[in-house]
């Protein structure tokens, strides 16, 4: 289609509820008559839709008036009203082209006049139904074929498409919809487009439309709304034609950025990681990555890894504003445990399937890097496919310190100090020094030396140190030079003190530094434990506490396992394949009650991790012994809850089995009275009331004993192929027979479900059916109650619909509970238990059954149940 493609391409642009859209320049009419052998292609502008009744033909017919009115020559080939009078109107003082009538078994199509367009030749054509299949014997199959002979003539096109025809979507739209379309358009014509204008409206507003009337003719609407124009239904298309319409706005970019030569990476939606360190710099970087991931719709994570050595210590407060910012940014936080940290941070990211990662600049300088690449080339080196972001920020390069040198380098460092120290000192002293000082001073200068090696190093280096340097004061600057021979002894003395106290400082030096690093591996461990605690206090389950732990010490698999003598099981489990036995994992983590045991596999962890997992061990053990604590409760709250609907019976039936016993005793014993003569006309009368009280009985029993049933669990449904039509007229006969509404109160009920088949129990479908009918009817004694049903994919849904006073907004499923008439205390129509029966038969049938609004009052129950497999 290269040869099709337009010269521009400009953005989509959005309207909403089919309101006419803002004027637009000039520039979007048809330009001049061309000149040379070939016109130039003329414009193809479409209005997209995601369903019917959006206002696409609306809109075009507004963009076409205001052309007109610009003084363009326009004319209309094809508009479809489909009856809708104002669409209609805006047709007035348009010129429109008769269409071409095809013959076709028996009938006249019309069908769009492509010559009649070409010799009349205007400026711009309005051809409604892009994805519309022409009747057989047209010229071209397809509409969209003469919509191609009408661009190469050069003349200008506005059409309209539904988001259901195009080609890349069809089979998604017959899932959502059950609706497989038969007209479709391929997207390359779509995209040849020089704009695609979405015409959008909200699934409720498009409903009120069709309840209106301003869509579909009346006696259609209800079947519309309760099959495809579903709120579900309009939602799903709607953010389809979102989706669809915004990846045309990237190649429309892509197409851009090619024509102007710009080589800027275009960043897709992805999964973005950023790595923290809890310093100045880590709101720099979360909010850099943040804008990232915005840019693609990406998920944001940050993680922070934890060094096992405990030497990457960071206050809570520091993290604490990283999470705040987290939060409000809608991102999520993680830590990670592991000693080298380039490598946790791309396991990590590995894991998660990310595709970016942010990280800092070293703060490193220059020469440090040649003991050690550094985490950010590192992780460069090693990152695979993971885009990796390197991100300067006010910390960098501020020089080397203690605190950023790693364990490797301090080691290096150190032991390289041991011997260049004393080597620099002896030089020096021996070039400059050593005709002002005596060998007192010069011990003390080596002193020096050895204290600064034991900062850097500890007591190993030092004593190298040490040894050193009295080898090198002793040769080079002791009398007798150039030999280890000692002239005084007072020299040799002051030698051997100096160095002896130089070592005893080295040592109270290295334990200072080791209860440093004990410090911070402390709190690390409180850090790691509050970390864990905070999930616990935040109401985590025991599964997302162990994925927390499998998280952080990259672990394949967590579990907790309990042992009971000989018995031992697993309570909860992360990964896949996890430990049966305390010998087969690789790290065994005992409670310390005897009973449970935290197995993990995957990399062994030192005895340094094993006291915050020890603590972690208690707190999912206890996490265990809650859910049982719960489970129990929650029996003890359901044998309350049974006691408690046993007093609601009890109070509900004492009235209701009275008052038809009552009547039923009255008009017997009026019946039997020997003192008063009743007329045949009397005697059916009271007749009539015993029958009516003894069904009112019967009706209240077949729900009180359906209730135990189904409150017992013992109903069993048989699920056969049932024709609803049959069903329906069952259930009718049954409401007939048992509630005394006669011939004249099942004339409200209109039927409508054709040759719908359901996958159901028939006798639980119809006691179902009889419930729903029988309460419409007397809860909306003026209103028609119609019943329709259609298949939706693999569903069928049945929908009794009525226009009553319908029930307050959100007790919808509150009507579905036994003993429920939502504020209603008269007790004429029963205990509350008929839509409670039918809400427990759908369930049993495997259906669900939910009650809704019906567009301009009134209340529609759906009972969705399965369509058998085959089709009808």
């Amino acid at each position: 289609m290269d040869d099709k493609r337009v010269d521009t391409v400009q953005p989509p642009r959005v309207t909403s509820g089919g309101e006419p859209p803002p004027d637009v320049s000039s520039e979007d009419d048809a330009q001049p008559a061309p000149t040379g052998p070939k016109p130039r292609r003329g414009e193809l502008r479409i209005y997209l839709g995601a369903a019917p009744g959006v206002g696409k033909t609306f809109a075009m017919l507004g963009e076409a008036h205001r052309r007109l009115e610009r003084g363009t020559d326009l004319v209309a080939a094809v508009v479809e009203t489909h009856g809708r009078t104002k669409t209609a109107g805006l047709l007035t003082g348009i010129q429109t082209i008769p269409p071409h009538y095809i013959d076709y078994r028996g009938s006249r199509f019309p069908e769009l006049d492509v010559p009649a367009v070409l010799a009349r030749k205007p400026q711009v054509v309005l051809v409604d139904e892009l994805a519309h299949t022409n009747t057989p014997g047209s010229k071209n199959p397809k509409r969209w074929m003469d919509v191609e002979e009408l661009l190469d003539a050069g003349i200008t096109v506005l059409s309209t498409v539904n988001v259901q025809h195009l080609e890349s979507l069809n089979d998604v739209v017959a899932q959502i919809t059950g609706i497989e379309q038969q007209e479709t358009v391929p997207d390359e014509i779509v995209r040849s487009a020089s704009q695609i204008e979405l015409v959008d409206i909200t699934p409720e507003a498009l409903r009120r439309r069709l309840s209106h009337g301003n869509v579909y003719a009346p006696e259609k609407v209800d079947a519309a709304l309760s099959n495809y124009f579903r709120r579900g239904n309009l939602t799903a298309l709607r953010e389809l034609a979102l989706l669809w319409l915004a990846d045309q706005v990237d190649a429309a970019l892509s197409k851009y950025r090619a024509d102007n030569k710009i080589t800027a990476t275009w960043e897709a939606r992805e999964r973005v990681v950023v790595a923290v360190t809890g310093g100045a710099e880590s709101e720099t970087l979360v909010r850099r990555a943040s804008r990232i991931a915005s840019k693609s719709s990406a998920e944001l994570m940050i993680v922070h890894v934890v060094r096992g050595d405990g030497l990457s210590g960071v206050s809570a407060p520091q993290m604490g504003k990283v999470r705040e910012l987290a939060a409000s940014l809608g991102a999520t936080v993680h830590t990670v445990v592991g000693d080298d940290v380039g490598k946790s941070l791309l396991d990590f990211a590995r894991e998660m399937n990310a595709t970016q990662l942010v990280i800092g600049t070293s703060r490193r300088s220059r020469w440090a890097r040649v003991f050690d690449e550094g985490i950010g080339a590192a992780i460069v080196q090693h990152s695979g496919k993971i885009d990796v972001h390197m991100v300067t920020h006010e910390e960098a390069k501020r020089g080397l310190t203690l605190r950023a040198v790693s364990p490797r380098e301090r080691r290096v460092i150190s032991w390289l100090a041991a011997v260049i120290v004393p080597s620099v000192i002896c030089a020096l002293t021996a070039l400059f020094l050593d005709r002002y000082l005596t060998i007192g001073g010069e011990s003390a200068l080596f002193v020096v030396g050895v204290l600064v090696v034991a900062l850097l190093g500890g007591v190993a280096p030092a004593v190298l140190s040490a040894m050193l340097s009295g080898l090198l004061l002793n040769y080079f600057l002791t009398e007798p030079r150039y030999t280890f021979t000692i002239a005084e002894p007072d020299a040799a003395i002051t030698e051997l003190v100096l160095l002896m106290l130089a070592v005893a400082v080295a040592v109270l030096v290295d334990r200072a530094a080791s209860r440093q690093r004990e410090a911070r591996h402390a709190s690390q461990e409180a850090e790691l434990l509050t970390l864990f605690a905070g999930s616990v206090l935040r109401g985590a389950d025991l599964e997302t506490l162990l994925e927390r732990v499998r998280e952080t010490y990259s672990q394949r698999t967590v579990s907790v396992l309990r042992v009971r003598g000989h018995d031992e099981t697993i309570v909860a489990c992360v990964g896949e394949d996890p430990c049966a036995t305390v010998d087969s994992a690789d790290t065994a983590i005992e409670v310390g009650d005897d009973e449970f045991w935290m197995l993990m596999s995957g990399r062994s962890l030192p005895a340094r991790d094993r006291r915050v997992l020890t603590a972690v061990a208690k707190q999912a053990a206890g996490l265990v012994r809650q859910r049982e604590l719960a489970a129990e409760a929650s029996k003890a709250e359901a044998i309350e809850k049974a006691d408690e609907l046993r007093r609601s019976l009890l109070s509900a039936v004492s009235h209701d089995l009275r008052t038809p016993l009552a009547g039923a005793k009255a008009a017997v014993s009026s019946l039997r009275s020997e003192d008063i003569g009743f007329s045949e006309e009397d005697t059916a009368e009271l007749l009539a009331t015993v029958e009516e009280s003894v069904d009112q009985l019967s009706a209240l029993v077949d729900n009180l004993l359906d209730s135990s049933r189904l409150a017992a669990g013992v109903v069993r449904p048989e699920l056969k192929r049932v024709y609803l039509e049959e069903v329906v007229q069952r259930a009718l006969l049954s409401i007939n027979r048992g509630t005394g509404f006669g011939a004249k109160g099942l004339d409200r009920v209109k039927v409508d479900v054709g040759d719908a088949v359901a996958l159901a129990d028939a006798g639980l479908l119809e006691r179902v059916l009889a419930n729903l009918i029988d309460n419409a009817l007397r809860y909306a004694p003026e209103s028609i109650v119609r019943v329709n049903a259609g298949r939706i994919g693999e569903r069928i849904l049945i929908n009794v619909i009525d226009e009553g006073p319908g029930v307050p907004r959100g007790t919808e499923e509150q009507l579905f509970e036994p003993f429920q008439r939502l504020g209603d205390r008269n007790n004429k129509y029963g205990v509350g238990l008929g839509l409670s029966v039918a809400s427990g038969f759908v369930e049993a049938m495997g259906g669900t059954i939910s009650a809704t609004d019906t567009p301009g009052g009134g209340l529609t129950v759906i009972v969705d149940l399965a369509a058998p497999p085959g089709g009808r």
